[in-house]
């Protein structure tokens, strides 16, 4: 596979301070994630880069592989308030995989374009196996689903700004 990125934007009726304010809480990962995977999370906001927090996780939704439940840290890799936080996330796989995902955001007339992103080009080659095997592990219609439920967070019942 040569394409290792999936992003995907859409225009939210909240301003970029809103949707940061969800993006970078634990809790709110796992409150809209439309991938099912992302069960409980632990620990303060992050507030720069090399900040951490766990989450728990479980793929059973995806039926890919049989994990049970499991934690991973996230560790954020970018950071600038109200316009971009991104995340890598160690597990039990040593060294970790190295994927990313990530928010930028952008203030429009009316609200805020959130680009969502899944990027693994640059995963660990010690890994390359399992990369080819199972990724992504998240679907541009994951994503696109989160951002809807991002949406509906942060701008109930708002309609979408046009772009």
């Amino acid at each position: 596979m040569t394409n290792r990125r999936i992003e995907v934007e859409r225009a939210i009726a909240a301003t970029p301070a809103e949707v940061f304010d969800v993006v970078s809480d634990p809790l709110g990962h796992v409150k809209i994630d439309a991938s099912g995977m992302l069960m409980a999370a632990t620990g303060a906001r992050p507030t720069g880069v090399g900040d951490r927090f766990d989450v728990e996780m479980d793929r059973d939704s995806l039926r890919d592989l049989d994990l049970g439940e499991y934690k991973v840290t996230v560790i954020i890799e970018k950071f600038e308030k109200d316009q971009e936080i991104a995340w890598t996330v160690d597990g039990g796989k040593q060294p970790p995989i190295g994927h990313i995902y990530g928010y930028r955001l952008q203030e429009i007339e009316g609200g805020t374009l959130v680009a969502s992103y899944y990027d693994w080009s640059n995963t660990h080659p010690d890994h390359a196996e399992l990369v080819e095997a199972i990724f992504p592990i998240i679907s541009e219609t994951h994503l696109l689903a989160t951002l809807g439920i991002l949406a509906r967070t942060v701008a109930p019942g708002k309609r979408r700004p046009s772009l």
